[in-house]
């Protein structure tokens, strides 16, 4: 089925999904209040696994680090089984009565550097109009499954938007509002979007269709597990979010336009934010900006004024106290210091555990320190829970305490500890309290309790100043092959971002910002809001301007050739000016994603070839998507060299992706390596191999009927005869079927440079 089919079936299912009921459930990692509170009660003082006063309802053998969800008579769990390659992350569906499973969708890990004994998780959520659940992983999927283990959409955010990893996993949990699921990553894209920053996306959530794409801080050092926290202000629906760069930002739900920013961290801000009575509460666990030692919590007063539509970003605070000291914002100070774990909020009360152990309690609007108490030797990840008037909080160490707070100090209720460290938050729904340990999920509690009515804050109705002002298209962000077409939907949205005429018909123009780099365009046409890729087997990428009346909007999209496929790069024109060097280079083809900062073309000795570039440290490692993420079954083979110190010391490492296998010659050790994570897919033969010499890669990825597969690779010097057998052959029980082709280089503190040339790409 074309895309123009896939839209067309996305409008039916959504009519469908429109129906369905809605459902009741702890249904988001923070709860209703998204601030680790909920309004139950009846709920156990005690937490027993034995004896005649036992509250232990269930458990299931589950390692997982994340927090449970609920909908309705469901119960969502985010786990993961097996050891070294086969390990895979799980999303379960549980009955709440019994804890019997009722459905399972196991996925692997890929191209990701992901530790499992370092990192903790958020969790699903689930949308609390239709019950559909939604899921990022820890490598950037985004999952979108019905009730009954559906598969109704996904995404590769690594592979289509160029998320970045990190060890820690970093994912946080999905946000639903409206018709939009939210998610966010370190992503570094095409053309605006190329330069590697911590960005927020909003994707429809009955089709997957993109809506949006915001850009609200500057350059990270670290990615964010923040959960972005929703509100209303001013007559817009925002969201809250700690970022990777240490800033906190104010984001439009609707338009994705960033709207203030307040920097309070050298690193990545990654707990999220709690609000009470206009403040604004953020915690981190990194150096501050204005001092040299690390950790801070810090209450922000919230503007109550935004910024309109197409004008700039508000900021708070700076680093450079010339742009703004944050003095008008910042109302109190403490400093605390916790990395990923967020505080809870209940009765204008802050609760947060520290990590070094301590709980402290802070009044929200003057930041009063109300009281403090050692609990433990040191805290990670897991939040406290309030609810019922007690605290529930969970520890590394697999320790549970319950806790009463009083005006002043704390009265311990119950302490047991369980089977396996804890780093997710507890959850409770329906007088039951369910904790995830590394080894099993326990549900406690009564067999049925209040079911307290809570939400989320509903977005505010249409203010009556309400007039169209833009035009909004869906999906705009565009993937196409050659010659496909796809259905767009061009709406006119008001001030404050509601929709106010569907359907609209647009005129489209090519579009190239005065300010881009590279002066390219999409190869495809528009015909009645139906775009067209030329058929021309060639990547492509570029802008179009859309018009209807006095009403404009814009759109991105690419175009990425299908199978088979060859660059030589020999058409290209070198005609940029080095920054640092005397000589001129050309960017690679732009619809690559995260291409332009991290490979140049350049003349080598009359042949034009890839190089990865050494200016700029962070770039050390560049992954490079070029094909199309649902792609399998291929073959990629290209000539590979690299430079090197003296005696042939310090070498790179240069190779390709292939259907989510890297597969590389690796200087230093002198191996040819085949890796997915390196914790897990990892196999290595030695290969000897000399810089300054350019050798020929070839690589193929066979997958079995019964999902096991084998990474097959070769490489011998360019120009001798191709070896008959495989130079490596690495088995895989539970292979990655699909994945997009991509090339992989690694310059070690950017001092030596690797080269890639003559890609092909071809069915096995």
């Amino acid at each position: 089925m074309n895309k123009l089919g896939l839209t067309l079936l996305g409008l039916a299912v959504a009519t469908i999904v429109a129906t369905a009921a809605e459902v009741d459930g702890w249904t988001n990692w923070r709860g209703p209040h998204q601030a680790g509170r909920s309004d139950e009660t009846g709920l156990p003082d005690k937490l027993l696994v034995s004896g005649p006063e036992k509250n232990l309802l269930w458990t299931r053998d589950i390692a997982g680090r994340g927090s449970v969800v609920t909908s309705g008579d469901r119960v969502y769990a985010w786990g993961y089984r097996g050891d070294g390659p086969d390990l895979q992350e799980v999303l379960l569906s549980f009955n709440e009565a019994d804890g019997k499973k009722l459905w399972e969708h196991a996925y692997n890990d890929y191209l990701s550097d992901t530790v499992y004994s370092r990192y903790s998780v958020g969790s699903p959520t689930v949308d609390p109009q239709t019950g559909w659940i939604y899921l990022m992983t820890t490598n950037g999927g985004v999952k979108c499954l019905s009730p009954d283990g559906k598969m109704q959409w996904e995404y590769s955010l690594m592979e289509r938007f160029g998320r970045l990893t990190f060890p820690n996993g970093r994912t946080g949990a999905p946000v639903i509002d409206g018709d939009i699921v939210i998610v966010r990553g370190v992503t570094s894209y095409w053309g605006q979007q190329g330069p590697a920053r911590d960005r927020f996306y909003a994707f429809n959530k009955t089709t997957g269709e993109s809506v949006w794409a915001s850009t609200p801080g500057v350059a990270p050092k670290d990615s964010s597990f923040s959960t972005p926290v929703l509100a209303n202000i001013d007559g817009r629906r925002v969201f809250y979010a700690g970022t990777g760069d240490g800033n906190v930002v104010c984001v439009d739900v609707r338009t994705g336009q960033p709207l203030w920013r307040f920097q309070a961290s050298q690193g990545g801000v990654n707990s999220s934010v709690v609000i009470h009575d206009g403040v604004l509460v953020t915690i981190h666990g990194k150096e501050n900006i204005d001092a040299s030692e690390e950790g801070r919590m810090i209450g922000i007063k919230l503007p109550k004024t935004l910024p309109g539509p197409g004008e700039p970003q508000m900021i708070l605070k700076d680093k450079n106290p010339a742009i703004a000291d944050g003095s008008d914002w910042e109302l109190w100070r403490h400093p605390l210091s916790m990395f990923t774990s967020s505080p809870a909020v209940a009765d204008g009360r802050i609760y947060q555990v520290t990590k070094t152990g301590v709980l402290v309690c802070i009044d929200a609007k003057s930041g009063k320190l109300l009281f403090s108490e050692k609990l433990n030797k040191d805290q990670i990840h897991s939040s406290p829970l309030y609810a019922d008037g007690k605290l529930y909080i969970c520890f590394p160490n697999g320790i549970v305490k319950i806790l009463r707070p009083k005006v002043e100090g704390l009265e311990l209720l119950h302490e047991l500890e369980l089977e396996g460290e804890i780093f997710g938050s507890p959850t409770v729904w329906n007088g039951k309290i369910y904790i995830h340990t590394v080894k099993k999920l326990y549900c406690f509690g009564n067999t049925s309790g209040d079911k307290p009515k809570t939400s989320l804050p509903s977005a505010e109705s249409k203010p009556n100043d309400s007039k169209a002002i833009a035009l909004q298209i869906v999906p705009n962000d565009i993937l196409l092959k050659p010659g496909e077409e796809l259905k767009l939907a061009v709406n006119s949205i008001d001030q404050y971002g509601n929709i106010l005429e569907r359907g609209l018909k647009g005129n489209f123009a090519k579009f190239i910002p005065p300010t881009a780099r590279v002066k390219t365009s999409m190869n495809a046409s528009v015909n009645g809001n139906i775009i067209t890729a030329d058929a021309k087997n060639v990547a492509s990428a570029g802008a179009f301007k859309v018009t209807s009346g006095k009403l404009n909007g814009f759109i991105r999209g690419r175009i990425l050739p299908k199978i088979p496929y060859s660059e030589d790069f020999e058409s290209t024109a070198l005609k940029v000016e080095h920054a640092t060097e005397d000589v001129k280079f050309a960017y690679p083809p732009l619809a690559w994603t995260g291409a332009r900062l991290k490979w140049e073309v350049r003349d080598m000795e009359g042949n034009k070839v890839l190089r990865k570039t050494l200016d700029r440290v962070l770039f050390q490692r560049a992954i490079t998507i070029f094909g199309d993420p649902e792609s399998s079954g291929y073959t990629i083979q290209c000539d590979v060299m690299s430079d090197s110190a003296r005696r042939g010391r310090s070498m790179g490492n240069i190779g390709v992706i292939n259907q989510r296998y890297f597969i590389a010659l690796v200087g230093n050790q002198q191996l040819l390596e085949v890796s997915s994570n390196h914790e897990r897919v990892k196999e290595s033969v030695p290969f000897k191999w000399s810089p300054r010499k350019w050798y020929t890669l070839k690589t193929r990825v066979d997958v079995a009927d019964d999902g096991s597969g084998v990474v097959k690779a070769k490489a011998w010097p360019q120009g001798e005869t191709e070896p008959a057998n495989w130079t490596i052959e690495v088995k895989h029980k539970k292979a990655h079927k699909k994945g997009a082709p991509g090339i992989i280089g690694f310059s070690p503190q950017s001092l030596r440079a690797v080269y890639i040339d003559n890609i092909k790409t071809t069915w096995n």
